[in-house]
């Protein structure tokens, strides 16, 4: 197969979605299907919009796949003659984040024209399926292909969990770009009312929202956490997996996730997470199990259940193990490729 695959900026960008774009590009090219990456440049959403004005479609591919991330630059390209099924891979819905209900409604107008000029879907999980599908309602061939979380092999093993849990202080681990939609700013409260023994690694590029970030860092001098949180900017794949392999807990409180591939990420080494009830986090987390779910932005929830984890390690070992357990249950990322690849032969025949 010849497969297109249009994307913003740079397959390298360190997120979520952007993992599995460059995962299943990965994947495909090892089956010897060609697979071109169509890169638009980053701007502003309006500037995006003004694509439409000038931008077409390749002539000379078998499928393209859009990521949903486009969707403002493709509204027209998509309704142009293109010889070839479109695909939207769909992480989630900018509509489905936190915005004001009036910039919502206009991006949920906006979507679900884009969303009707495609063809067929990849969903990362069933919320995102039942999303577009609540939008534009169901006809349209479609795959839940959960997102690969593999990366960093192997899930650890229980014994080195149970040595880990008595380790003082308590390290809990923020993993995410510094945005306003990952809500690190639910979290540093909720550290800030901690006794001396937490400690806060913050992993994350502080470019993609600079004023947001310069916030969150101003914020943690000012209550005096500077001995507490740390912030490491984006780190290589060793030095990530040796912060993951020390850390005792994932929070990263976002107000919106699609799935959330770093929630199973941590469990992979006996990480309980916690995240919202917002979004797909509760495909992955069940709350007092393998983490805990709060409403988005209760730093006062958070708070008591960093606290309550601080002081009852038998507690934090029975939610590590269980975490453990969730990310070795996860179906294996080859399986959910190859059922990528027949559903996009599928779609050509």
């Amino acid at each position: 197969m010849k497969i297109g695959l249009l994307i913003y900026g740079s397959l390298d960008i360190l997120s979520g979605g952007y993992i599995y774009d460059r995962k299943l590009v990965e994947y495909l090219r090892t089956q010897g299907d060609t697979v071109e990456i169509i890169s638009l440049p980053w701007r502003n959403y309006t500037a995006h919009l003004t694509d439409n004005f000038w931008y077409r479609l390749p002539s000379d591919l078998d499928i393209l796949i859009q990521d949903e991330l486009n969707h403002p630059s493709l509204i027209a390209a998509n309704r142009s003659k293109h010889l070839y099924p479109i695909i939207s891979l769909v992480h989630h819905l900018r509509c489905s984040e936190l915005h004001p209900k009036w910039k919502n409604d206009f991006y949920r107008v906006l979507e679900k024209k884009y969303l009707q000029s495609v063809d067929g879907f990849i969903f990362n999980s069933q919320t995102t399926r039942k999303v577009v599908n609540g939008l534009l309602g169901k006809g349209k061939p479609e795959i839940v292909a959960y997102p690969p979380t593999n990366r960093f092999g192997q899930a650890i093993s229980e014994e080195e969990i149970k040595a880990r849990a008595a380790q003082n202080p308590l390290q809990i681990l923020f993993l995410g770009n510094i945005i306003e939609r990952k809500g690190l700013h639910t979290l540093l409260p909720a550290i800030r009312d901690q006794r001396p023994g937490v400690r806060l690694d913050v992993i994350g590029s502080l470019t993609s929202e600079p004023d947001y970030a310069r916030k969150m860092q101003e914020y943690v001098a000012i209550n005096n956490l500077s001995s507490r949180v740390t912030f490491h900017s984006t780190l290589d794949n060793g030095s990530l997996k040796q912060k993951l392999q020390q850390a005792h807990m994932l929070v990263v409180p976002s107000s919106y996730e699609g799935f959330g591939i770093v929630y199973l990420e941590g469990m992979g080494f006996g990480l309980p997470a916690i995240g919202t009830s917002a979004g797909a986090a509760s495909e992955i987390i069940t709350d007092n199990e393998t983490g805990y779910l709060i409403e988005p932005n209760d730093s006062t929830r958070l708070a008591q259940h960093i606290s309550s984890v601080a002081q009852d390690r038998a507690r934090l070992t029975r939610l590590s193990i269980n975490a453990r357990k969730r990310y070795i249950e996860q179906p294996a990322w080859n399986d959910t490729a190859d059922r990528i690849r027949t559903y996009l032969q599928n779609m050509i025949g």
